[in-house]
């Protein structure tokens, strides 16, 4: 590393080892291989505190007890939840096949940055050069053997790891998550744009918070007002795949690493819709070849 590369107190004990045969690329513009990677799919939205890594974690969840195999690339590494919201602990082991991804309680195999250091609450304080390198070193350093899907949860913002994740990593297309705000919906406007710029396929959209069910009546209530998804929707021409409401018995299975046992209609509901994208895309580039 040089000295700007370099990171500063409070970095991971140790720097993101060097593979043989899973080197990072030489260029920015170099694309990773896929291997027995199905799909890999990218899960974001430009903005912090939407829901995006809940969203990812539920649909790997939902996808997993459909007997289909599902990793998560943990790509906020300055602020990663996967691990918290799975229950999972590091460190991650290497064989002499690449990094061995950890593994649920329900089998989805992870890599997070959160791994790399020895107390949770530790920060990554590395530049982006650095950050950018240990999001191709997850990717295609990390054995990840044969998988239907790959989701990607990707950071807040449209800077360099967003960057690095369409010009390296082959990705299949892009979920975008939201909350009713008109604020959610300004900034993953930004995001969905970028994608389009970079050629990435934009697969849906998902209403995160959507609504919360009264206990007493069952009515619902737009807590955050009314939702804007439809109209993003209708104006990107792309469909919306997910609704899903404000259930605080999420945050608490959450909070104690259990987020992969809950189920729900919604969820259902958010799977099939995924999966009819992923075909409606993969034939679209078919056709197009």
């Amino acid at each position: 590393m040089t000295p700007d590369e370099r990171p500063v107190t409070g970095a991971p004990t140790s720097s993101p080892p060097p593979h043989a045969g899973h080197a990072a690329p030489r260029g920015p513009l170099q694309r990773l291989d896929k291997g027995q990677i199905r799909h890999v799919v990218a899960v974001g939205s430009g903005k912090g505190g939407v829901g995006k890594s809940s969203v990812t974690a539920l649909l790997a969840a939902e996808l997993q007890r459909r007997g289909l195999s599902v990793g998560i690339l943990d790509a906020d590494i300055t602020g990663p939840s996967i691990p918290k919201l799975l229950g999972m602990t590091g460190p991650l082991a290497d064989r002499g096949e690449g990094i061995e991804p950890a593994v649920s309680r329900g089998g989805i195999e992870v890599v997070s940055s959160q791994f790399m250091v020895e107390d949770e609450q530790t920060p990554v304080i590395w530049r982006g050069p650095l950050v950018t390198r240990l999001i191709t070193q997850f990717f295609g350093g990390t054995n990840w053997g044969a998988l239907d899907y790959l989701l990607i949860d990707m950071p807040p913002g449209t800077s360099d790891v967003p960057l690095t994740v369409f010009q390296t990593i082959p990705i299949d297309g892009m979920v975008f998550v939201l909350t009713p705000q008109q604020l959610a919906a300004l900034i993953v406007k930004k995001a969905m744009n970028m994608a389009r710029d970079l050629h990435v396929p934009l697969l849906g959209l998902v209403d995160n918070m959507a609504w919360l069910e009264c206990p007493h009546c069952h009515e619902r209530i737009a807590l955050f007002g009314e939702s804007r998804v439809d109209r993003i929707g209708e104006e990107y021409g792309i469909p919306v795949i997910g609704q899903l409401p404000v259930v605080p018995v999420i945050s608490e299975l959450a909070d104690a690493g259990r987020i992969e046992e809950h189920t729900a209609p919604e969820l259902g509901q958010f799977a099939d819709a995924f999966l009819a994208a992923i075909d409606r895309v993969t034939k679209s580039a078919v056709r197009v070849l």
